[in-house]
């Protein structure tokens, strides 16, 4: 692609693209091209210029040859980033705003007075209808005023104001219904699937197949803890499915055959075989759209009370206003009255700040599925973390693995590979990429995995049981043996790694160990949550006493439990918030997932399980705890956000109807004042929090 550089400062170029229109889909093809490039910080692609800012780390060259490279017609973008992009949203609200100004002014400069009444008075009367609708349903609201503030303005004469009121109203409104639907597409599309690689069963055997090579009519094998990729029906089998993500529902629901299953649910339990009925995903966004849209789940404490407030302001903003008539006799003292209320301002500024946070957190690498979540972040006193994949990295690999029969190591490991490649953990990653590495190929060779939470994995290869899993699983529950001289070998394992047992046939086949080094950042991390008011960490892990010890110390947590089951930490977070403290729950397992419900804030690392970033309320897309430290700065901010503008709100408008009660401000400036500090207050609270 041709280009030419407009400007240039360390880490920032603006290039101009050499063509004369630039489409939305061109702009949003561009944009996905080049926030795919290493180094790439931030890209912004301005479609009505055919300009481009690039923000990077690094070679200034690579960006440059980056560009030169690119070609629309050669470049994949997945189509839900072009249909669901927002661009054109944005692009249709800027025309809709400039074409109100222009309008305006072009009515006041070029309308005969004649024609600006007709127009004022048919304008006055949709909003004097809403308010009599309004009454007509006995409730005192925000419309009643501006049809009483409209309607007065109009019998007295008084078109200028009623017209300058009517613009005001009609800009702020345009504003709202612009900031919302982008908070919600941006938060849509956060929730949207991006699922890589899934099970497909052909011909009765499964194999590993690209997500976007599935059409219709396939059918895909979904195993318990991972999330359904596609719309479908349930062709065989039967389970348990999480469907929180899509209707809100808390409890888990049974699905079988010819049941209908949605993308991005999530098997709690057993598995499904469902054929594919909609690959593009645009179901699933559309139903999280709807869900946003008519659950509170976006609307804060705060939000809500401002909601509630605003209109109980209304009849008290009526009644001064008449106090004010019956005090002075003067129309126009008591219309100033009128043209300022706190209801405006209240129900505008307030979820405008809110959708704004939780768009500048998406921008952080950390998704929000709702306003109250943010709140309970800045309330919280009390925070749980899983130990592995949360407080250790997310990608633990295997150190070694010592067999205690006559197979080979690499034979064992190919075993451990072939069960485990089926669940989503953590270990279980690091020893399907371990036989990765190694080059060994594990077709499938057992009979149904059964997989146990929080314990190991269960199946049968050539007519033997194969065990995989915990110490407390393989020998209590299962009741494995170590063969005979083995135990010498068995007491020398390094208690440094973390282990998983293999047995076949009742016997100890081989322990596979697995080095889970902490996160370099973790410590600091604690630490700085502690500067920034939580009261108190806590670790639970299913890991040894020994080894929790070991961690908890590392990392400088108040309390730690070892050896706990999925069970024992939902009870511990339920117990905790009975006493009255704000509980998050931190995880990435499927292990983690009732904890992360039982939560008042659950926050899932995006590398663990499907389940667990689905239940929970946030997640944290980079591989880095320092993402937490984030969310608690952003939330606590949003909160003072708040407070300063009930404080603005309240200061700004008692001001003014002070000063229409004492003759000094008239009610054509009052209004102004009123709608610009209003609006203000709203441009204001969309501005970045950090």
């Amino acid at each position: 692609m041709r280009f030419a550089i407009r400007h240039e400062i360390k880490g920032r170029i603006r290039f101009h693209l050499d063509q004369s229109r630039m489409s939305c889909e061109q702009a949003d093809t561009l944009q996905y091209y080049m926030q795919q490039q290493r180094g790439i910080v931030k890209v912004t692609v301005y479609e009505r210029t055919a300009d481009m800012t690039v923000y990077f780390e690094g070679d200034r060259k690579a960006v440059i040859d980056s560009i030169s490279r690119f070609r629309y017609d050669q470049t994949s973008v997945p189509e839900a980033f072009l249909h669901h992009s927002g661009r054109e949203l944005n692009m249709q609200y800027r025309e809709k705003l400039i074409q109100k100004v222009v309008m305006r002014i072009g009515r006041r400069l070029f309308l005969p007075y004649p024609f600006r009444l007709a127009y004022t008075l048919i304008r006055s009367c949709q909003y004097v209808w809403k308010g009599l609708r309004c009454l007509s349903r006995g409730r005192l609201e925000v419309p009643v005023l501006d049809a009483v503030a409209i309607g007065v303005s109009v019998l007295r004469g008084n078109v200028k104001t009623a017209g300058s009121v009517m613009f005001l109203l009609g800009i702020g409104e345009l504003l709202e219904e612009w900031t919302h639907k982008k908070s919600v597409g941006d938060l849509a599309r956060s929730m949207s699937l991006n699922v890589g690689r899934v099970w497909l069963k052909r011909n009765g055997a499964e194999t590993l197949a690209a997500a976007d090579e599935i059409v219709p009519g396939d059918v895909v094998v979904v195993h318990m803890g991972n999330v359904i990729p596609f719309d479908g029906i349930v062709e065989s089998g039967e389970a348990m499915v999480n469907q929180a993500s899509m209707t809100g529902e808390p409890l888990a629901v049974k699905k079988e055959r010819e049941g209908y299953v949605y993308a991005g649910t999530v098997v709690e339990e057993g598995e499904l075989c469902v054929k594919v009925k909609e690959t593009k995903g645009s179901t699933r966004f559309e139903k999280i759209v709807t869900m946003i849209e008519e659950t509170e789940k976006l609307k804060s404490a705060s939000e809500s009370r401002a909601e509630h407030l605003a209109d109980r302001l209304v009849p008290y903003t009526l009644a001064g206003t008449v106090l004010t008539y019956l005090l002075t006799r003067n129309m126009t003292k008591a219309l100033s009255v009128l043209m300022v209320d706190f209801s405006c301002a209240l129900k505008l500024a307030m979820p405008v700040s809110v959708l704004s946070a939780i768009r500048e957190a998406g921008a952080c690498d950390i998704m929000v599925k709702g306003g109250k979540y943010m709140e309970a972040v800045a309330d919280a006193v009390t925070v749980v973390f899983d130990k592995t994949g949360t407080l250790t990295k997310a990608t633990p690999t295997v150190r070694e693995v010592i067999p205690f029969e006559k197979e080979s190591a690499d034979e064992m490991l190919r075993i451990a590979a072939c069960l485990e490649e089926h669940f989503p953990h953590s270990m279980a990653k690091a020893v399907v990429d371990a036989a990765k590495k190694k080059g060994l190929e594990h077709e499938e060779m057992h009979s149904k995995v059964r997989y146990i939470v929080a314990h190991g994995i269960a199946s049968e290869i050539d007519g033997k049981k194969v065990v995989i899993g915990s110490h407390h699983f393989v020998f209590e529950d299962e009741g494995c043996v170590i063969p005979e001289g083995g135990q010498a070998r068995f007491d020398q394992i390094s208690p440094a790694y973390s282990q998983l047992y293999l047995s076949v046939e009742g016997r100890l086949a081989a322990v596979i160990c697995i080095e889970d080094p902490l996160r370099e950042e973790a410590a600091d991390v604690l630490r700085s949550l502690k500067t920034l008011g939580i009261r108190k960490l806590v670790m639970m892990t299913g890991d040894s006493e020994k080894t929790a010890a070991a961690v908890a110390q590392q990392v400088g947590v108040d309390e730690y439990y070892s050896e706990v089951l999925p069970e024992d930490k939902a009870r511990f977070v339920e117990k905790e918030k009975a006493k009255g403290n704000v509980v998050i729950m931190v995880g990435d397992g499927i292990n983690d997932s009732p904890a992360l419900s039982a939560a008042d804030v659950g926050i899932a690392i995006s590398d663990g399980a499907e389940i667990a970033r689905e239940i929970a309320d946030i997640t944290i897309g980079s591989d880095s705890l320092k993402g937490l430290l984030t969310l608690r700065i952003l939330s606590s901010l949003l909160m003072k956000r708040i407070q300063k503008n009930y404080r603005m709100i309240v200061g700004i408008n008692g001001g003014l109807i002070a000063g229409g009660v004492t003759g000094l401000i008239p009610p054509t400036v009052s209004a102004w004042l009123h709608n610009g500090s209003t609006l203000a207050i709203t441009l204001k609270s969309m501005k970045n929090l950090l």
